[in-house]
């Protein structure tokens, strides 16, 4: 089968950061499941991997955290799945990713495919819509429901809106929250995205946030979910919370946070890393597979819309690395996607 990945850790503008290969097609068995990969997508994590995580010995590591795709085959204790199902999924950090024709995957960690969007819009969704999910309703608490017209008193500052999880991001907390919804985003077309998707206003985090938030008429902030760029924001984050707010990142920051900056306001940080789960077999695993369903109702309902920003063709080395360069020049909006072999 084909599949594409490398040896050594490499600038992408290197024709061998990611090469085209030829290896064997698995076999699922317990819970796994033989997916035929159809269309993949492209996370700021496949590049971090690249840059930093080189295979032992001979082994071509294999990138690829996004996908939707066929079931072929399924273990001998797989119960949710059968030939011929429609699923994606964002696969699991400790195992081969999806850049290949067939992948194993553990049917825990699967979700059906949503029915009203094509297969290049379902791809651009499972890792960015599992890290939305959980940081909104199991790491800060909110709790997914209808919202009403009314607001409650609660308002959450989205740091970097417009790249693929805050495009998600937006759409949950303003159709399953009565929060506040402010995300932040530098240029005219990327504030514009965020508007489109459901923010109540927009700032720009090229600014103090303080200082734009005043702009809008908002002195704080209950909640802060900074997706990118904490190092940079911190002290800014620390000003603008509320006491007793939260504060939730994902990102990699830096330099360390001097987390004292949040004791006198009692703020709380938590952390998302949607690989928890499956890195170490929780004993909720399964919640991955249950809000990959819902999110994939909400598509079907039109209350969520799909994050592809661009389609880059065939699922190739050159065209990975042309996903990967764009990736690391942090201009994209919504999702690089890439579909077929």
């Amino acid at each position: 089968m084909k599949a594409i990945g490398y040896q050594n850790s490499l600038d992408i503008t290197h024709p061998d950061s990611l090469i085209d290969l030829e290896q064997a097609k698995p076999s699922p068995s317990g819970r796994d499941i033989l997916v035929k990969i159809e269309a993949v997508s492209v996370n700021p994590v496949d590049t971090k991997i690249r840059q930093n995580v080189s295979p032992q010995g001979q082994e071509h590591k294999i990138l690829g955290w996004d996908a939707v795709g066929e079931v072929v085959e399924v273990g001998d204790a797989a119960q949710y799945y059968k030939k011929g199902d429609k699923v994606y999924y964002a696969g699991d950090l400790t195992r081969p990713g999806t850049n290949m024709e067939y992948h194993l995957v553990d049917e825990r960690i699967v979700g059906r495919k949503p029915v009203s969007v094509s297969t290049a819009e379902a791809a651009a969704i499972p890792l960015t819509a599992i890290t939305a999910w959980e940081m909104l309703f199991d790491r800060l608490g909110f709790h997914a429901s209808s919202t009403s017209d009314q607001k409650s008193d609660e308002k959450i500052l989205i740091i970097g809106a417009a790249g693929g999880v805050g495009s998600i991001l937006v759409q949950l907390a303003a159709q399953l929250t009565n929060a506040f919804v402010i995300g932040t985003a530098s240029r005219l077309e990327s504030q514009q995205w965020v508007r489109n998707l459901g923010a109540d206003d927009v700032i720009d985090h090229r600014k103090p946030l303080s200082a734009e938030l005043k702009r809008i008429g908002i002195e704080g902030v209950s909640h802060v979910i900074s997706l990118n760029g904490t190092s940079e924001h911190f002290d800014q984050i620390a000003e603008a919370l509320e006491p007793q707010g939260k504060f939730g990142l994902i990102d990699d920051p830096s330099i360390a946070l001097d987390i004292m900056k949040l004791k006198t306001k009692s703020i709380s940080l938590h952390w998302e890393f949607m690989y928890t789960r499956s890195m170490f077999n929780t004993k909720d695993i399964g919640k991955q597979r249950d809000l990959l369903n819902r999110i994939a109702d909400l598509i079907d309902a039109g209350q969520l819309k799909t994050t592809l920003g661009e389609h880059y063709g065939t699922i190739n080395a050159e065209n990975l690395r042309r996903a990967h360069a764009a990736l690391e020049s942090g201009s994209t909006i919504g999702k690089v996607v890439l579909e077929g072999f």
